[in-house]
């Protein structure tokens, strides 16, 4: 039936507790609370989220397992995100057709189902503000390393098919930053070079001109280093529709990176609205 939203989201650590969040990092918790209410007022069928921090080698991955639960401890991080309990239903009928969709597209894909897999803390972090019920079946996939830029939109226009073919309604989700060059200590912001291409790429988007912002994506990626090279983002842009409408909802630094909370939508959500003064 159709794809609801699609959201960029941040998944930085510093914000797995609200009440431990640090001020410059609280717009952007705000905003994702904000997207998290919408969604859950529409109350869609399903979530698909690609996550850059979990990053698999050579093959891209569609979690099937019916039931994710478990407690995650992050490897990166263990002081900040320790024994943190997540509950959500997901989705294997919808996992096997993206599968079988991307195994048609030629995508080296392949399906787990797997009740002692651990999710990431890029899944975990969104989803707590985003799915707050935690009653929305989720469907969690990778970005791949060794995938290039072309490969990732590829699949994504893979997964925007059957998203779109079924009599269902679903959200899109990319889990990660703008540029991503990190240092010690959160409160730093990327370095005026890095951040003068966030602004391009995020003018770009207001513009709808989502064919520039992927063709923006071989340079922008490795010159301001956005996280994972890029690939959320191209997986992003391959779902998102000509016409669809960006709203820039809220930004923050963390360690020297930037991370945006942007919403795609094709209809009007009164809540999802550019309400911030974005310096460009």
């Amino acid at each position: 039936m159709s794809i609801e939203l699609c959201v960029l989201a941040p998944h930085v650590p510093s914000i797995i507790y609200e009440e431990e969040t640090p001020d410059y990092q609280k717009d952007m918790v705000q905003a994702m609370k904000n997207v998290g209410e919408e969604i859950e007022r529409m109350n869609p069928d399903g979530i698909v989220i690609v996550s850059c921090h979990w990053q698999t080698t050579f093959f891209h991955y569609v979690n099937c397992t019916p039931v994710h639960k478990g407690n995650l401890s992050a490897h990166e991080i263990p002081h900040m995100i320790r024994a943190v309990p997540y509950h959500f239903p997901g989705d294997s009928e919808l996992g096997g057709k993206l599968v079988e969709e991307g195994e048609k597209a030629g995508i080296d894909v392949i399906a787990i189902e797997d009740s002692d897999f651990v999710w990431d803390y890029g899944t975990l972090v969104p989803l707590r503000y985003l799915a707050p019920s935690a009653k929305i079946p989720v469907v969690n996939m990778p970005v791949v390393l060794t995938a290039s830029l072309e490969e990732t939109y590829k699949w994504g226009k893979a997964i925007k098919k059957v998203l779109k073919e079924s009599d269902k309604r679903y959200v899109f989700i990319a889990s990660g930053a703008l540029s991503h060059s990190l240092v010690r200590g959160r409160h730093h912001m990327p370095t005026t070079s890095e951040h003068a291409l966030d602004k391009e790429f995020v003018k770009l988007v207001l513009k709808r001109d989502y064919e520039s912002c992927y063709k923006m994506l071989p340079e922008y990626g490795p010159w301001a280093k956005v996280e994972s090279g890029g690939r959320h983002l191209a997986m992003l842009l391959a779902m998102i529709d000509d016409d669809a409408v960006p709203s820039y909802l809220g930004d923050g630094q963390s360690s020297g990176s930037w991370n945006a909370v942007i919403t795609f939508a094709d209809k009007d959500y009164s809540h999802l609205k550019t309400t911030i003064n974005i310096d460009l």
